[in-house]
């Protein structure tokens, strides 16, 4: 095809006359406007304040699940049915994945985020005035709604500001609430990212525990304390937290270079691509056709689903497994999440050993590919700790044996819980690429609303059968999905040479 044909076909897919438009565009690989050439420091704080939403509307889902007696019982309905404040907020985050990565980026992450915190303080307010169970469950719903966005999306954000290039074998001294100190490409900012969200499901109980149990505070005290911390995340974020979308960036430098000029051909490719309808067609129907096709987004996401049916049933499974067995109050029950947090805290630790192994495997070279199979490693490891924690706890689960073995088993789950996630994360990033956006938003969308639906039918399970065959069966389906990432490790190359839409080891 001639220079001319060319042409003429760009003119007739964009509509554009080339000839009168001027395509604003980045200069080159070190284009100033480029989040990614920013410095350290401006990026270590956008990361910092997006952790802290994170952080903030994470702990929004687990914050009042310690309420779940004294709230059944103010609006007489049984505990049961008053697990639907959690399972809403976990639909309403199902349901609004899939929107929100097409939404930023068709009006950039920055609005995205603002605008949705926005909306979800007015109703955390709302839960945390509403006087009907009604009420409750419809604010719990838009909430997760909501908060979507800033637990679908940061991950975009992270891929704004950072090459994709030795991620996830190092991290540097950062607190999840506040990062001190970042180096230049050495560190997997989305992995702290899912850090914070795990940390924070698991030390909102812990707190929500001892507000239940404060006889001057009553249970709505825990959506307060959630309304004033999201309430100063979001001023933070509005203030500080500036736009990394980059396409969205050349829309701004267009619009500035026709103001200055005067001249009326600057444009950009974003501001006349797909529009948002078009984008949201393309990703509902993707989702579909990974699910139906891709081995890898079958397996890794039915593992994740998993997970979070864990974490999220020990929310109502906990009354059971201590407060019951060991008489325990409230406040005690609540810090027994201690035990699942400073597990997948002992596992961090272990980050930069994993990153000294990939960076001998290939022979320091900066800049070297890693085969996504490497990264299965802490899954490989971890994954038979998995039933063996939930038998653990489910068969020592007995008063006249020590709370420190239910403990012990506990934090032993979360060690799994953030080595797999870390492991199935990475894997599908890196064999994925620029589906990867499209793959984990279904996974995400999928593991909210099938762990919403699960924490509905968990207490009547645990009253049913009891913990030790309720913790059995779970441990039965762990033990089934144990041999995945091994399984992966050994063959995944050759599925991904068959799929149409992973990455071959041809770099």
């Amino acid at each position: 095809m001639s220079a001319e044909d060319k042409q003429q076909e760009q003119r007739q897919c964009t509509g554009w006359d080339l000839d009168r438009v001027i395509i604003v565009k980045l200069s080159g690989e070190n284009d100033p406007i480029d989040p990614k050439n920013w410095s350290i420091g401006e990026r270590a704080k956008n990361i910092a304040i997006l952790s802290f939403l994170i952080f903030v509307q994470a702990w929004a889902s687990a914050a009042e699940s310690m309420a779940n007696t004294e709230a059944s019982r103010e609006f007489h309905v049984s505990k049961t049915a008053e697990n639907l404040a959690t399972a809403m907020y976990l639909f309403g985050i199902g349901s609004g994945a899939m929107f929100v990565g097409p939404l930023s980026e068709a009006v950039g992450r920055n609005p995205t985020y603002l605008a949705s915190t926005f909306c979800y303080l007015f109703f955390v307010l709302g839960s945390a005035l509403t006087t009907t169970f009604g009420g409750q469950v419809i604010c719990r719903y838009l909430v997760g709604l909501f908060a979507s966005a800033t637990l679908a999306i940061n991950g975009a954000s992270v891929r704004d500001q950072f090459r994709p290039v030795k991620r996830a074998f190092v991290f540097p001294v950062i607190a999840w609430a506040n990062v001190a100190r970042m180096y230049s490409q050495l560190c997997s900012v989305g992995m702290m990212m899912l850090r914070v969200l795990i940390v924070a499901s698991g030390l909102a109980p812990i707190v929500g525990g001892w507000v239940v149990s404060n006889p001057n505070l009553d249970w709505r005290w825990t959506e307060w304390i959630t309304l004033i911390i999201s309430g100063f995340s979001f001023l933070i974020a509005f203030m500080f937290l500036p736009e990394t979308y980059v396409p969205v960036l050349l829309d701004w430098k267009a619009e500035h270079l026709r103001r200055v000029s005067g001249d009326r051909r600057y444009d950009s490719q974003h501001a006349n691509g797909t529009s948002f309808s078009n984008r949201i067609k393309d990703t509902l129907t993707m989702p579909a056709i990974f699910f139906r096709t891709e081995p890898v987004i079958i397996v890794f996401g039915a593992y994740l689903v998993f997970l979070y049916i864990l974490l999220f049933t020990f929310l109502s499974g906990f009354d059971y497994i201590f407060r019951n067995t060991y008489n325990l109050s409230v406040g005690y029950e609540g810090s027994c999440f201690a035990a699942i947090a400073i597990g997948t805290t002992t596992f961090m630790i272990c980050i930069p050993g994993l990153y000294s192994w990939a960076r001998y495997k290939t022979e320091w070279r900066r800049g070297s590919p890693i085969k996504p199979e490497f990264r299965l490693w802490p899954a490989i490891i971890t994954a038979p700790l998995l039933p063996i924690s939930l038998f653990w706890l489910g068969w020592t689960n007995y008063s006249h044996i020590s709370i420190w073995s239910g403990l012990a088993a506990c934090y032993t789950f979360g060690v799994v819980l953030i080595a797999i996630y870390v492991s199935t994360y990475e894997y599908i990033i890196d064999s994925y690429r620029e589906h990867a956006a499209v793959a984990l938003a279904s996974i995400t969308m999928a593991r909210y609303l099938i762990a919403g639906g699960m924490v509905i039918v968990v207490r009547p399970m645990y009253e049913g059968i009891g913990v030790q065959w309720t913790m059995t069966i779970l441990g039965c389906f762990a033990t089934i999905l144990a041999p995945a990432p091994l399984t992966f490790w050994k063959f995944g190359h050759r599925l991904r040479e068959k799929s149409p839409y992973a990455m071959s080891d041809e770099y």
